[in-house]
């Protein structure tokens, strides 16, 4: 059985892109050598020399039309490199296995945007990528919700398996490590440092957060680490693009997003894999899979009560100083409720594929 991934780029990137990679590891470690079809390839990248590569050149189009030219041409292109199982990881109508890290109804729905033309030809992919797929592996419960309201994908076509994370990569360090790492970014010992990481800074809810921080002890700082923010909030600090996330996990004192719209929220899973809680509104993706002990969960684009979840947290800070947080090897035990080895997931779909070829014949 081959088995081929699909996806926009090889390449640190977005959250699909990045779980791609998860997966070449995951089934190359498995002893399985994946085709792997894409717009972009990092060759600087160990996973680019893991995978059978195949181009699929887009460059010449303008970008709203990107996305239907590569699913036409992967039809080929799966064809002739001989895949069995094809697993989409972007929108293609030719994968067996079609994974749904989001959906744009949802996320226009959520967003409150008007349909364009370009979301028209999005939703229309998706609807074809779901309808033609034998299996659609959704990334969180709130995924299969907007599959069955929104796409009227049966329930039997579905599968939900939360995403995996690197535990190599993202694990708690030690007092000391932690007192060097919070110098290297610039953290004082007396702040409260709460980790933004974004490139998307309307989506993941910062000025709901810069409105929520106003009338909140001094002591907190939004440290930002992704895109540079157009921002001129006291608290805003700016961090940079931290290429090793997990040092400024491990930095910080707590990670938070006020998402619209996270169909999952994988920074949360490795927040606190790191040992550092999290500060999420209650519709994220990936709320339901970290134990209560390593979050603080605020009502949706609720200012007033964000506000008070953060007075709650500089309040127990004064009260127990040595006892908030926990410790992060202590936090970190018990914080993710589901297996999220990269193995035992690409096991599951190695399962899925299987089924897949059995019941095609």
């Amino acid at each position: 059985m081959k088995i081929g991934l699909s996806s926009n780029a090889l390449k640190h990137s977005g959250g699909l892109e990045r779980y791609a990679m998860d997966l070449v590891r995951g089934f190359v470690a498995a002893g399985v050598t994946p085709a792997f079809f894409a717009r972009r390839f990092d060759k600087s990248l160990p996973e680019t020399s893991m995978v059978e590569a195949h181009r699929i050149n887009v460059s010449f189009l303008p970008g709203k039309l990107r996305d239907g030219w590569f699913s036409r041409r992967l039809r080929a292109a799966r064809r002739a490199a001989g895949v069995d199982v094809l697993i989409g990881c972007n929108r293609v109508d030719s994968s067996e296995i079609a994974i749904c890290g989001g959906t744009h109804l949802g996320f226009l729905r959520a967003t409150g945007k008007r349909h364009k033309r370009s979301d028209v030809r999005q939703i229309a992919l998706e609807r074809r990528q779901y309808d033609n797929a034998q299996l659609i592996v959704a990334h969180s419960q709130l995924m299969r919700d907007e599959l069955r309201e929104l796409y009227r994908v049966p329930e039997s076509k579905i599968e939900v398996l939360y995403p995996p994370v690197d535990d190599a990569r993202f694990s708690p360090v030690g007092l000391a490590e932690r007192a060097a790492l919070r110098r290297k970014f610039g953290f004082a010992d007396h702040e409260i440092v709460l980790l933004f990481p974004s490139s998307s800074h309307q989506r993941k809810g910062l000025s709901l957060i810069e409105a929520a921080l106003d009338g909140v002890d001094g002591s907190l700082v939004l440290a930002v680490a992704g895109r540079a923010p157009e921002s001129s909030h006291p608290r805003v600090r700016y961090i940079g693009y931290v290429k090793d996330i997990e040092d400024a996990y491990r930095a910080a004192d707590f990670t938070i997003l006020a998402s619209k719209y996270e169909p999952f929220g994988l920074v949360g899973i490795e927040s606190v894999m790191c040992g550092t809680p999290v500060i999420f509104p209650a519709t994220l993706g990936c709320c339901a899979a970290i134990a209560p002990h390593a979050k603080h969960v605020f009502a949706p684009d609720d200012v007033a009560d964000l506000r008070a979840t953060l007075t709650r947290i500089v309040r127990q800070r004064e009260q127990a100083p040595s006892a908030m947080p926990a410790l992060p090897a202590e936090l970190a035990r018990g914080a993710v409720l589901y297996d999220a080895r990269v193995a035992s997931h690409v096991d599951a779909l190695l399962r899925a594929a299987q089924r897949v070829v059995v019941e095609r014949r």
